[in-house]
């Protein structure tokens, strides 16, 4: 019977054979390197897995049909098109492991599989190939990559010729027709993946309600091609204007015009400028709550911030409102969630016009220090274009050496700063940026004789939520540096008079079962949950705050601790006002999961930007959310909040200019 398949039906049919074996052990070492250590084999998110990449090699499959009808281009009728065609396959065969690689490693980085964000790493070229030069064994995947292309090529052309030597005894006319249309509509049928009205999509790997079963059955193609879509900020003006009496509101916005929509909020203080205290916003790389000391993490991770915790105002319930440095960055300068995707606001032309509280402070002088470059992620442009005579401290400004690719250490890079704000005589406000608490963890040789490194097992690493020793021993060492910079500053006259604040630029995917409930792992915001200290032992009495809060509150916070006039046009709000009753909220729109939520102090209510899935769960327990009239009226709400939240920061991105 087999013998009457026509021969370019066979060869095609092998090369998606082949294809799909070397996906299938792909799919193999993938679940098995990053599964927890007692976590079963999952014969579902295989069999599901198996169908993405059916769907993938179908594509596939189709077009070299639709390329073979032209005889010029059939190896079985013209012995030319053979070498094109070993020439084309193994183009693609290439491309394939190295789009496969990126995907292995990009989940390594991110917990997430290939998505389209993965082009805002391609807008940082430089200095994103250099970390992963730094990080990753680049030559070892380079050798393994050509050897699997060289074992892909010969079996390739065994293939061709054990098809093309066999003696057929294909079928005539209309039969021949048949088997044709037959196999046309068979990939067709794995084309569209399912028997439904709609076709097999990458949301549909998230029903298993489970993270990593859902990233072990996603194929890295579908998963990038699916979240192209989401590339630009578009508003819906209607929208905007139905959303804004709810937000104007939630905002205490005094002068509300829904024609203009302004949010415009003029914030005075009969005594301002008579306190003057110094500011300093340390922002923190990859500072996640749960890996830290002060959430009880038994591995004790960072016990000096713990320690200045105690000691300032510390609030334990802060998110960010996305994850990823630069919406972070942008988050805490603007006061606006940065919902552009895949890219970042930063990299966006039209939305660098941008107003900062920070800018208000017009009688201080501003700093922004980062130990590598601001042109990454287009960071000069925010900082550059907005804050009026901003003085910006790089790499090139400081006389340390560069540790790896994000510059000096941020030992140094703390040190180096202490040292130029001592210097000062008016008021400063000063920004600094961290990196080193990030691949390739680099640890100086000149820190190793204070700061030791420790190695724990693997199981004990997993239990409390990090990847491996390195990034175990990077959270200690930027603890380690935390502490250096606090006893710099303690040391300089600016010190007494200086508000410090810390917060991380975003948290990290993982597992947290054993120290927050679960929504926190399974709906995903431990990436946007992090610490926010603000920390002046002569200025404010300690207190440990449980109400949630975002790092958009920030600049509004300050400024106000500051008793300093300024104007807010975006979300932020001061989280050191007791007059307001109003309950607070923490927007998050994650760019990698494409979900927008809000939190509230019990509950987060969550939906999916593609699939519209809607959920609604505890932050405080493990328990399932009642339903009753008191909880549905409240998702109602939260889910009218996350929706008026998300159009008004696509509106605002694009309409918070800076005032002249």
């Amino acid at each position: 019977m087999i013998n009457t398949i026509p021969k370019t039906i066979r060869w095609i049919l092998s090369i998606i054979i082949l294809f799909l074996f070397f996906m299938t052990l792909y799919r193999f070492f993938f679940f098995f390197y990053y599964k927890d250590i007692n976590r079963p084999f999952s014969g579902s998110a295989f069999l599901l897995g198996l169908r993405f990449d059916a769907r993938s090699l179908s594509i596939l499959g189709l077009s070299m049909l639709l390329i073979c009808s032209i005889s010029t281009f059939n190896p079985f009728e013209n012995n030319k098109a053979i070498r094109w065609w070993t020439n084309i396959l193994s183009l693609l065969f290439l491309i394939t492991m190295i789009v496969y690689a990126t995907d292995f490693y990009h989940y390594d980085y991110l917990k997430q599989r290939l998505n389209a964000s993965v082009l805002n790493f391609l807008a940082d070229a430089n200095i994103s190939g250099a970390m992963v030069w730094q990080t990753y064994p680049v030559i070892k995947i380079a050798i393994l990559i050509f050897l699997l292309l060289w074992l892909f090529n010969v079996i390739n052309k065994k293939l061709l010729h054990s098809v093309n030597q066999k003696v057929t005894n294909s079928l005539k006319g209309t039969r021949r027709t048949v088997q044709y249309v037959t196999f046309v509509l068979l990939l067709s049928g794995f084309t569209f993946g399912k028997m439904d009205q709609y076709p097999l999509r990458w949301s549909d790997a998230f029903l298993f309600s489970d993270n990593f079963k859902a990233n072990a059955a996603l194929n890295p193609f579908q998963s990038f091609f699916s979240s192209l879509q989401f590339r630009a900020v578009q508003y819906n003006i209607n929208k905007v204007r139905m959303s804004y009496p709810l937000m104007a509101d939630y905002l205490d916005v005094s002068d509300v015009d829904s024609n203009l929509l302004n949010f415009r909020r003029n914030i005075s203080f009969k005594d301002s400028g008579s306190l003057k205290p110094n500011i300093v916003v340390v922002i923190c790389e990859s500072f996640s709550a749960y890996k830290s000391s002060m959430f009880g993490n038994k591995l004790n991770s960072t016990p000096f911030f713990n320690e200045l915790c105690n000691k300032g105002v510390f609030f334990e319930r802060c998110f960010t409102p996305a994850f990823g440095t630069a919406r972070g960055v942008w988050a805490t300068i603007t006061g606006i969630p940065d919902v552009q995707q895949p890219t970042t606001s930063s990299r966006n032309p039209s939305a660098v016009d941008q107003h900062t509280i920070m800018n208000d402070f017009n009688d201080y002088e501003k700093f922004y220090f980062l130990g590598g470059s601001t042109t990454w992620a287009n960071i000069r442009g925010l900082l550059k274009n907005n804050i009026q005579d901003l003085h910006i401290y790089e790499q090139e400004n400081f006389s340390s050496g560069r540790a790896d690719v994000w510059g000096i250490s941020d030992k140094n890079l703390f040190l180096e700063s202490s040292k130029i704000l001592a210097k000062q005589k008016s008021p400063f406000f000063a920004v600094i940026q961290t990196a080193d608490n990030h691949r390739p963890y680099t640890i100086p040789e000149e820190d190793l004789n204070e700061f030791s490194k420790i190695t724990l097992p693997e199981d004990t690493l997993n239990k409390y939520g990090f990847d491996d020793n390195g990034q175990l021993n990077a959270f200690r060492y930027a603890d380690f540096n935390f502490k250096k910079f606090i006893q710099a500053a303690e040391k300089e006259p600016y010190f007494n008079n200086t508000i410090f604040v810390f917060v991380g630029d975003h948290g990290l995917r993982g597992n947290a079962a054993n120290m927050f409930p679960e929504s926190f792992t399974k709906q995903g915001i431990l990436a946007e949950h992090v610490p926010l200290l603000f920390y002046a032992p002569s200025i404010l009495k300690p207190i440990r705050i449980k109400n949630v809060c975002s790092q958009v509150d920030i600049m509004p916070s300050v400024a106000s601790l500051a008793r300093h006039s300024y104007n807010n046009n975006a979300f932020g709000r001061n989280l050191f006002d007791t007059t307001s009753k109003k309950e607070r909220y923490a927007f998050i729109a994650d760019p990698d999961l494409l979900t927008i939520g809000l939190v509230s102090n019990q509950y987060y209510y969550v939906q999916g930007l593609k699939t519209g899935k809607k959920q609604f769960v505890s932050v405080e327990n493990n328990n399932t959310v009642p339903i009753n009239s008191e909880t549905k009226s409240l998702k109602e709400k939260m889910a009218i909040m996350t929706d008026a939240w998300y159009e008004t920061a696509k509106f605002m991105l694009l309409n918070n200019k800076k005032i002249q």
